[in-house]
């Protein structure tokens, strides 16, 4: 499986789409429900109303990606935060796009240590 940057941004569209929606479709609900710049350094996801497909939108150079994967038996679990646009890691992505629901999943928090002197 393919893997992206660790400094890419990822932003998920929280409501369900009309999967039957292209690039041109993608790009005005990135800029206009979203509100952000569809050109910039992210990728952007999308899920359908079962939750069994998702389409992700980046833009790198010259061009869109459009990928799409569709589950045959299961589903994404889209987490359930209350905003718009929901920012993920790339890590979380790949986590999600794995099945797994991040929602339940939470890292120890980062530790910083001072020398005693």
């Amino acid at each position: 499986m393919f893997r992206f940057d660790a400094d890419l941004r990822v932003f998920l569209h929280r409501e369900p789409i009309d999967f039957r929606a292209g690039i041109n479709s993608l790009v005005m609900l990135v800029e206009q429900s979203m509100q952000l710049d569809p050109f910039a350094r992210a990728a952007f996801a999308f899920h359908n109303r079962r939750r069994n497909r998702v389409k992700l939108l980046f833009y790198e150079r010259t061009g869109f990606w459009l990928m799409l994967r569709r589950l045959e038996e299961d589903h994404f679990v889209w987490p359930s935060r209350q905003q718009a646009v929901i920012e993920l890691t790339t890590e979380q992505l790949h986590w999600l796009l794995d099945g797994i629901d991040i929602d339940a999943m939470h890292r120890h928090p980062a530790r910083r240590y001072r020398h005693a002197s």
